[in-house]
């Protein structure tokens, strides 16, 4: 029992060390300019170890985006839950999303790269589980609490959340990032409360 807790602690750590390891080097050098040599040099791991466990570049670098948008997600639901009222959280929420965007790794992971690598359904369904998730939660709550009018809330989620990943592709193009994203900040602010019942 002592003996295959430590193999699969050891397991862990391997595919923790490749997915750290890639996610560095997806980042700086983008996946095509990334090879899998570089990868297990900098995991200290053998070629095999990353076969055996994601059976390839692209599997791997599935994990490593799904890592950046599961991250991603905790970020804004630790913003959005220090706010009480619903609106506040999705605005919270959303102001934390065009924040965090900014970072190096998660736009070229998950902007530039996770589409032209996984394919638009793929990054579609972790967008599901993750972003769109919590922003359709975070919507059925200000419907719920009557501050937005009842409506369906799928097409309202993705419609704001497609808003918000064109806004972050345009920020990552400015050469003065701190300016478009205050711009971006104030433009979902203002198109949040044009939901709202006092608003109408």
């Amino acid at each position: 029992m002592a003996e295959r807790r430590r193999q699969e602690d050891r397991s862990a750590a391997t595919r923790s060390a490749l997915i750290t390891a890639a996610r560095a080097l997806f980042a700086d050098l983008g996946y095509a300019e990334t090879s899998r040599d570089e990868i297990v040099a900098r995991a200290g791991v053998t070629r095999g170890a990353l076969h055996h466990h994601f059976g390839g570049k692209a599997e791997l670098f599935r994990a490593v985006h799904e890592t950046v948008e599961r991250e991603l997600a905790e970020q804004l639901a630790a913003a959005a839950v220090q706010k009480k009222d619903p609106m506040e959280r999705l605005e919270a929420g959303c102001r934390a999303f065009l924040r965090a965007i900014g970072a190096a790794d998660v736009q070229r992971i998950a902007l530039l790269d996770g589409p032209a690598v996984l394919g638009w359904q793929t990054c579609r369904e972790v967008d599901a589980k993750y972003g769109l998730g919590l922003l359709r939660g975070g919507l059925q709550a200000a419907i719920d609490a009557d501050l937005i009018p009842q409506q369906p809330v799928e097409p309202l989620a993705s419609f704001i959340l497609g808003g918000l990943m064109e806004t972050a592709m345009r920020m990552a193009r400015e050469p003065d990032t701190a300016v478009a994203r205050a711009e971006a900040e104030a433009t979902v602010t203002r198109l949040l409360r044009g939901l709202t019942r006092d608003a109408l």
